[in-house]
């Protein structure tokens, strides 16, 4: 690693002279439930256009949608839009200084409203994953979900939070507050459950994501992003040859549905071994059960607490070959959900022009475990009136 605070200062005077599933299921029943827009514009990667706000205001739901711009002095922005709670992009300095826009994202509201990937950039709720057969069981009562991945229900069913409208507040240059509340019942889900997530950047080039909830009702809660990273930047190719170690000595392997099975296995002599950072498609095409189930990489891994800054868990690193960008996640979940974007098509484009290609960028969702309601050898994911779900997971950018 290089000392940072030189680079990012360029890098931050190169934004001013500039002027400024599997996780994919087709989106669904696009109701969505105020927020205020900041005019502030956004350079794009390569520092040649901008992030137009008025493309993300609209009306959804009689609520207002708008873009919010988050900055520190070292270079790194952030865009996220009220709608779905969703980094639209995030621009951070390379190896040269150059502003790399490492989240792939749309450049519209309506984009993301036709979007055939529904959780780009998204915040997800209620339960981020899967929960098998799209049904489980709390306090001897069977609760029945949507079906919105084959048998099961993915990321808060048919309507989760990647289609409502936030409550955005921004009390400074860079934090945005972020509130919804999801009625009871609400896609099967019991209590009414009061959310805030709160999205800022540090001074060390970190987004910061806070995620708090109270219910009224005995109920379930995971919560999480869902960022697409190319650390390359956005329509640079694909991921592959990034490199990623993950810390983690076991994952929860998967039946033919992406389901666990409750087992926790160890990763040693597997494809799925980035205790040593390995580029992501090293192995990605092995001859194996797992690989092919998910098509590539789409599992959860059982972090082993890894020391980390922040007095977080060390979930993982993932460097960028070409542009020398280093992402450490740190958090205070018990799981890393890792996908290799496997099913990605090109059927969207995105913000630099480019499209959403096969294992364009990649995903790293700090979470429970997924199916967790049905499993009851996992950490438990339930939430009682009178106490707090309360969460905090940094991305942490530098280069080398």
């Amino acid at each position: 690693m290089i000392n940072m605070n030189q680079t990012f200062k360029m890098a931050a005077l190169a934004v001013i002279a500039a002027g400024t599933i599997s996780c994919n299921t087709p989106p669904e029943n696009k109701e969505a439930t105020q927020g205020t827009s900041d005019s502030a514009q956004v350079a794009d990667g390569d520092s040649t256009g901008a992030l137009n706000p008025a493309n993300f205001e609209a009306t959804i739901d009689g609520k207002k949608t708008g873009l919010y711009t988050l900055k520190n002095n070292n270079g790194m922005r952030v865009a996220i839009t009220s709608y779905g709670g969703r980094i639209v992009g995030l621009w951070v300095p390379d190896k040269s200084g150059k502003p790399t826009d490492v989240v792939i994202g749309l450049n519209s509201v309506e984009g993301y409203q036709k979007a055939t990937e529904a959780y780009l950039g998204a915040t997800i709720g209620r339960y981020g994953n899967r929960i098998a057969k799209a049904r489980f069981k709390l306090d001897g009562k069977e609760y029945t979900l949507a079906a919105n991945n084959g048998p099961n229900s993915l990321h808060g069913g048919k309507k989760g939070f990647q289609y409502v409208v936030w409550d955005a507040a921004q009390p400074n240059d860079s934090t945005v507050e972020l509130s919804y509340t999801s009625p009871d019942m609400e896609e099967g889900f019991p209590g009414e459950l009061k959310v805030k997530v709160t999205y800022s950047v540090t001074s060390d080039n970190a987004i910061k994501m806070e995620y708090q909830a109270e219910t009224n009702k005995n109920t379930i809660v995971n919560l999480t992003n869902h960022a697409y990273f190319n650390l390359n930047g956005e329509g640079s190719g694909d991921i592959l040859q990034h490199t990623a170690q993950i810390y983690a000595d076991k994952y929860t392997p998967v039946d033919a549905t992406l389901i666990p099975t409750g087992k926790l296995e160890p990763v040693a002599a597997t494809p799925f071994d980035f205790t040593k950072p390995v580029a992501i498609g090293a192995r990605i095409a092995e001859d194996n059960t797992q690989l092919k189930y998910g098509k590539g990489y789409d599992h959860n891994y059982v972090l082993n607490g890894t020391k980390g800054d922040y007095g977080l868990t060390h979930a993982a690193t993932f460097t960028g070959d070409q542009s020398g960008i280093v992402m450490d996640i740190y958090t205070q979940e018990p799981g890393l959900q890792f996908y290799s974007g496997n099913f990605n098509e090109g059927k969207n484009t995105l913000k630099s022009g480019a499209k959403d290609i096969h294992r364009g960028a990649f995903c790293a969702e700090t979470q429970h475990f997924p199916d967790s309601p049905n499993q009851p050898a996992f950490p438990s994911v339930e939430l009682k009136p009178g106490t707090a779900y309360h969460t905090v997971s940094y991305y942490k950018f530098s280069v080398k």
